[in-house]
């Protein structure tokens, strides 16, 4: 990860438009390729941000981020005041929650509730941003990752839509769609996955907790 403290100022050109005027911020670049400007204010969310993939161009005192929709964040650096590159792992690192851990082993062990005819092949499949939660075929053999998340929202569909850019790139894989799996999936959620040809499916967890007690019992 590259973090530098700058006084800057910023642009975005896409979708809508936006503009950040001079102030000392924090500009972060992870290895994925995401670029994010930070204010010193707020846990998580960034003042402005541009997603994986994309292409990262640096000038004199400028750094032009443009992605494949042709979306521009355009950052002015006027003082940069620390610039340090630290390597950091690439992957989650963090335990699922309960909710979370329980969807992935039931459907790992019931894929038939995600599309009739998925079978499991991997549970953690890894990479090199991370583990996507689940790969498996469908009835036609094709590769299916699917990304498992208590809420559906959009991070969760930014997350496997990385997962998927990787995995494309596997010509043992390729191609390969994906399945955006939760509880709850956010309409907002919704309109991104479905404008990134991701399948999104509730899943119903109290019926799923009583098809594996089924297996338990004699009669």
């Amino acid at each position: 990860m590259r973090l530098v403290v700058a006084r800057c100022s910023a642009t975005y050109a896409g979708r809508l438009s936006s503009t950040l005027t001079s102030a000392v911020r924090l500009v972060m670049v992870k290895a994925d390729g995401c670029v994010a400007i930070h204010a010193d204010v707020g846990a998580y969310k960034p003042l402005n941000w541009m997603n994986a993939p994309n292409t990262l161009e640096e000038q004199d005192a400028r750094w032009v981020v443009t992605n494949p929709k042709g979306e521009i964040l355009t950052i002015e650096l006027e003082e940069v005041l620390s610039d340090t590159s630290v390597e950091l792992d690439t992957e989650r690192g963090l335990t699922l929650d309960g909710v979370e851990k329980e969807l992935q082993e039931l459907l790992a062990d019931h894929p038939g509730h995600l599309e009739d005819g998925l079978t499991c092949v991997q549970r953690e499949f890894r990479t090199d941003l991370g583990p996507v939660d689940l790969l498996c075929r469908d009835r036609a053999g094709a590769a299916v990752a699917v990304e498992i998340k208590r809420i559906g929202e959009i991070d969760g569909v930014e997350q496997l839509t990385r997962y998927l850019e990787r995995m494309q790139r596997d010509p043992l894989l390729a191609p390969v769609r994906g399945v955006f799996a939760a509880t709850i999936i956010k309409p907002q959620a919704r309109v991104l996955a479905a404008s990134r040809g991701i399948g999104c499916v509730e899943v119903d967890i109290a019926r799923l907790r009583g098809e594996d007690d089924a297996h338990l019992r004699l009669f």
